[in-house]
């Protein structure tokens, strides 16, 4: 019901706005506002994906699937008194959006703010961001989900993504040589991911973030999406690595998961190091993408909860992608996705592989777009499954 207050408020608001400064640029773009002194400037922009989702229990032989509206989003951003002050509010009206705040972290409330960040560039290449936001690491998360190659991102991501968190973050770019471009990032954050109102749990998260391109930009930031939509002239290279340090981290996967809280009410703490290392490739409708992701713990340790024993999730993940998009806006792509957990006894993950071929049309780029795709998921303890899923995104 919240999400859909919110939705209706934002549609009341729209049509009352001085037709003067409103305008729609094109399909995808959203609306746009700009005050008539050009002291702020305001994009609305909605977007909604439904999704089927079936998956076959090889083993038993048993079917289930469902329809569901996987992620709508409403999202504002644009400038504050000067172009250089950006800012970005999007809001997640969906239940799997609005899920897990039925805790005393997030004061028993729906956690419908997804990002709300301000982005002030204070000195030529120099940039500094507060606010929530996705940490900057793996690439695959920093991608929307609404400009990703497959229905979904990999189990590498799912496993050990840093996700979105509340603090600072300092971010620099710079030429190197002819074409090549460098890029730092440095963040300090709570730790315990989105919509945390109880004070700091355990220490701080520490992350740090480098990427390379060596060949010069990509057309239209298409470092940051999926699929070779801009059908790159000249090959095009990313390379990234983050460390992550989660200092305390009071959460299965930091900033993601259960609180690691026993069943009387005694909360754990743990140090946890990640790494990730990834690259992205683009050529002429041609797109390769692979990351490789290290998560560890300091301490083994295990929690009797009220939702059974509770582990911190540590272990390996590989996954590599690529795809081809034909003139005619039609994509064939393939992934394969390993994951291995470091400790059958005091990890949370389980070891398995993913092997994913999907077929993809884009009507009008990432915003009218039909995704299927089909998975054999080998889990090397237990049943293997077979999932196929289809999908419809809209952005307007």
């Amino acid at each position: 019901m919240l999400g859909f207050r919110v939705l209706i408020i934002f549609l009341i608001t729209v049509p009352t706005l001085s037709a003067q400064n409103v305008y729609y640029k094109s399909f995808g773009d959203g609306l746009r506002v700009m005050a008539e002194d050009s002291s702020f400037s305001l994009k609305m922009g909605f977007r909604v994906q439904t999704l089927y989702s079936g998956v076959l229990n090889l083993e038993s032989s048993q079917w289930n699937d469902q329809i569901l509206i996987r992620r709508a989003r409403l999202k504002f951003d644009g400038f504050a008194f000067s172009p250089k002050l950006v800012y970005k509010v999007e809001l997640g009206l969906s239940n799997r959006d609005l899920a897990g705040g039925n805790n005393i972290q997030t004061g028993f409330t729906s956690r419908l703010i997804l990002d709300a960040v301000l982005k002030w560039n204070f000195y030529n290449r120099w940039s500094l961001w507060v606010g929530q936001t996705k940490l900057p690491g793996n690439r695959e998360r920093v991608i929307s989900s609404q400009n990703l190659q497959f229905v979904d991102r990999s189990l590498v991501n799912s496993r050990f993504t840093l996700d979105r968190d509340t603090g600072i973050q300092l971010r620099h770019s710079d030429k190197v040589g002819k074409k090549g471009i460098i890029r730092e990032i440095f963040s300090i954050s709570m730790g315990e991911g989105r919509n945390i109102i109880a004070p700091n749990i355990g220490g701080y998260d520490y992350t740090f973030r480098m990427e390379y391109l060596p060949m010069g930009s990509f057309k239209a930031k298409g470092d940051y999406f999926s699929s070779d939509l801009e059908r790159e002239e000249t090959p095009k290279l990313a390379i990234g690595a983050t460390y992550d340090f989660n200092d305390g981290a009071a959460k299965q996967r930091g900033q993601l998961g259960l609180f690691m809280i026993d069943s009387i009410g005694n909360q754990f703490t743990n140090d946890l190091h990640t790494i990730f290392i990834d690259a992205i490739f683009k050529y002429k409708g041609l797109s390769f993408q692979s990351e490789y992701a290290h998560k560890r713990a300091k301490e083994e340790i295990i929690v009797a909860s009220e939702f059974g024993d509770l582990k911190y999730g540590t272990g390996t993940g590989f996954v590599f992608q690529g795809g081809y998009l034909w003139p005619c806006n039609l994509e064939l792509g393939g992934r394969y996705t390993s994951i291995r957990s470091d400790s059958q006894e005091f990890s949370s993950i389980r070891d398995v592989n993913e092997y994913t071929f999907v077929l993809s049309r884009y009507f009008k780029r990432h915003n009218l777009k039909i995704q299927s795709d089909i998975s054999f998921i080998d889990r090397l303890s237990g049943d293997n499954f077979l999932q196929f899923r289809m999908q419809v995104e809209l952005a307007i």
